[in-house]
Parts: C-alpha cells; sequence; structure tokens
C-alpha cells in the first residue's frame, strides 16, 4: 500500500491544499478592497462525506499565460478545484466595494490556525506510520 493510499493522510492534504488556495482568495480581497465595485470571494469548506474528495490528486503542474511578449502572468483562480463562494455582503460602500478588512482579517487568522492544525495532524500521523515500521 502506497502512503497516497491512507485515507486520513489524503484527507490531511486536502484540507491543506484548500487552506492554501483560500489565503489566496482572501488576499485576494484584501488587495482588492479599495476597488470600487468589488465583491469578496471566499472558498466553500471541503465535505469530506463524497468519496471523490478522498481520494489522492496528483500534482498539477504551474504554467504561466502570457498576454504579450513581455508579460508574465501567474496563475489565477481559474485553476483551483474548490467551489468558490460570495456571500451576501451587509455592508456596501458608495463605491461599490464589499470588503470589510476586520472580517477578512479574522477569516485570516481562522485560516491561518485551521492550517496548522492540519500541519500538526499530518506530521504526528508521518510519526506513527514511522514508528509503526520502526524507523524511530
Amino acid at each position: 500500500m502506497a502512503i497516497t493510499d491512507i485515507s486520513i493522510l489524503s484527507m490531511l492534504r486536502t484540507r491543506m491544499q484548500w487552506a492554501h488556495e483560500r489565503q489566496r482568495v482572501l488576499a485576494e480581497n484584501v488587495a482588492n478592497s479599495d476597488t470600487p465595485k468589488y465583491r469578496g470571494r471566499d472558498l466553500a469548506a471541503p465535505v469530506f462525506d463524497d468519496p471523490t474528495q478522498i481520494k489522492p490528486t496528483a500534482v498539477t503542474a504551474v504554467s504561466l499565460s502570457t498576454t504579450e511578449n513581455g508579460h508574465i502572468a501567474g496563475t489565477g483562480l481559474s485553476g483551483t478545484s474548490f467551489r468558490t463562494e460570495t456571500k451576501g455582503n451587509f455592508e456596501i460602500r458608495p463605491t461599490g466595494n464589499a470588503v470589510n478588512l476586520e472580517d477578512e482579517m479574522m477569516k485570516v487568522a481562522a485560516n491561518q490556525m485551521d492550517y496548522q492544525a492540519a500541519t500538526a495532524l499530518y506530521t504526528r500521523s508521518l510519526n506513527l506510520i514511522k514508528i509503526a515500521l520502526g524507523k524511530r
């Protein structure tokens, strides 16, 4: 059995990947906090009841897309495998911007704690496997 076939490690990897993508989306929200008519986005949390999300996923290669020869553009949100969601915002400024920096910073802090918990569980799971194999 390959280590990628262990479901708990696959779920923790999916959770860490989700937290990584969510951090990028939240950073985009903060960066666009003064952009007129910008609506903040967030990622929907992965549901592990769906067996397709438990299966291991292959690492995808990063490719750059350019509009002109002198431009270099990174990958956008279109490459994510997670569902994005926009919630009804109650505070909309006269410019049409609906990003609340306090809410975004709270989401960033919660996301950081989730990521740290997932990495700690992943590390402990790997250490248990090493102990079982006698490698420790």
